[in-house]
């Protein structure tokens, strides 16, 4: 059955006039005026159909139903800050869950994590992957990492991160590998696909190679697979900068060329409206944007 409860203001009142035997220092813990206290506590009396207070001259006494009532106020009360303060708690600690690509985690956001948890002990991190869109009414995540257009409606949007596109390869395959000086040189080399082949033809029109065979070649369904073999000297990939930012940072991976062509999609941080602003994914939000500046200053 619902409870039949007088309004909580009233209620809040009466507990701190109790507390203090005094409507102004009611008023001044709350914030309003010592009528608008009197007023609460009136209106309580004729709901509850008793005085709560005695009124003197120059004191506040409780009354026999004022004595009973104040005991329960004060707990329910304080069970209710604590509730609350443990929600808040939770908020800015505990477990915070992270969809996004396979391939982003394993080669751009994972080789960064343990500076997050190097500044934010409270927070546990769990990443999970998966290349569909997450339905945050259904599942238990707080927060993605998504590559698109930017256009989900009934979310919060973030842009993170744009990139190019590029040829890279390993340095033993400069080194003993057919000579790689031009892009007409591709020819002789294995072509490393992701799922997107239209990449390749595309960045070799802008190279004015377009004769080359772009169906040739090894392909992998994750583009961290073809970094992987990219790294192992099996073939000259086409990747996207933020995927190869490390490889090519410790020397994992060479640009062969200088021409990088814009990527129409770009990274994004999604989560449910409103929720952008809880301590914990607010915090991860403002690492991500370092971490991406950092890559791209």
């Amino acid at each position: 059955m619902p409870r039949r409860l007088p309004p909580l203001n009233s209620l809040r009142a009466f507990e701190a006039a109790a507390r203090h035997l005094s409507f102004t220092l009611a008023a001044a813990e709350l914030n309003v005026t010592q009528a608008a206290v009197s007023h609460q506590i009136k209106s309580l009396e004729e709901r509850l159909g008793m005085p709560l207070f005695r009124r003197l001259n120059r004191a506040l006494l409780l009354t026999d139903a004022g004595q009973t009532l104040y005991p329960a106020m004060s707990n329910a009360l304080d069970v209710m800050a604590t509730a609350i303060d443990r929600l808040h708690r939770h908020d800015k600690s505990g477990e915070l869950t992270i969809t996004t690509m396979d391939s982003f985690a394993a080669t751009w956001l994972v080789p960064r994590l343990a500076r997050f948890q190097k500044m934010h002990h409270d927070i546990d991190i769990r990443i999970t992957t998966s290349d569909e869109m997450v339905d945050f009414t259904r599942e238990n995540v707080d927060m993605a990492i998504r590559y698109g257009h930017g256009d989900w409606p009934g979310v919060f949007v973030e842009p993170l991160m744009v990139e190019e596109m590029f040829p890279v390869c390993a340095p033993s395959l400069l080194q003993s590998g057919p000579p790689l000086n031009t892009p007409a040189d591709l020819k002789h080399h294995m072509l490393l696909h992701d799922d997107m082949r239209v990449d390749w033809r595309m960045w070799l029109m802008a190279a004015g190679e377009p004769d080359i065979d772009t169906t040739r070649g090894l392909s992998y369904q994750h583009s961290n697979l073809v970094v992987q073999a990219a790294e192992q000297g099996d073939g000259v990939a086409l990747a996207r900068s933020v995927l190869v930012s490390n490889s090519l940072a410790t020397g994992r991976l060479v640009k062969p060329f200088d021409l990088a062509l814009p990527v129409n999609y770009a990274y994004y941080v999604v989560c449910p409206l409103g929720s952008e602003k809880r301590p914990k994914i607010k915090e991860f939000r403002m690492w991500l944007a370092e971490m991406a500046k950092a890559d791209t200053s």
